[in-house]
């Protein structure tokens, strides 16, 4: 079993404080990122209430259009990997040109962990494109730690669940 077990054979759920982050380069190699705190995964539906014209009832149906998802922040830590930054980067114009390129969307993985540190749920981030990043604050009369945040657009989102199955979220 994924989720902690306690001595009756209960199943706990897991908990929002244990996870990782692993960031997907476009060869597919991943990287693993640390941050203290993920915003989550926020999507809305918009609808269309009608009335279909056979409908006797005079019951409105609920049709959905158009799917919207939030973006989302990884803050309170620091990555620290040149390929990534550079990803981020990228879209961002110097003081000479423009943009050098249009970001690459990439898989952004949140893996939950259960109370042993194995692997249990993992959210893929689909088609995640950088659109913010903040460097904390540095002072030099406090102990405080540096960290970055970063938020990220997303095209859709899939879900593992501990027994590996994929549960399409990308409408």
């Amino acid at each position: 079993m994924s989720t902690a077990e306690s001595s009756k054979g209960r199943q706990d759920p897991y908990r929002s404080f244990r996870f990782r982050v692993e960031l997907e380069y476009a060869n597919h190699e991943t990287v693993v990122a640390s941050f203290t705190q993920f915003s989550g995964i926020r999507m809305t539906t918009d609808t269309l209430q009608a009335r279909a014209g056979s409908d006797v009832r005079g019951v409105q149906s609920v049709i959905p259009t158009l799917t919207r998802f939030e973006p989302v922040t990884l803050s309170q830590g620091v990555v620290g990997d040149n390929e990534f930054l550079n990803w981020l980067f990228d879209a961002v114009p110097n003081d000479v040109s423009g943009p050098r390129t249009l970001p690459q969307g990439r898989n952004i993985r949140i893996v939950v962990l259960d109370d042993r540190g194995s692997t249990g749920i993992v959210w893929s981030l689909l088609n995640a494109v950088p659109i913010g990043y903040a460097l904390s604050p540095m002072d030099g009369s406090n102990s405080e730690v540096l960290a970055e945040s970063l938020t990220f657009a997303i095209g859709g989102v899939a879900r593992v669940n501990e027994r590996g199955l994929w549960e399409e979220m990308n409408w």
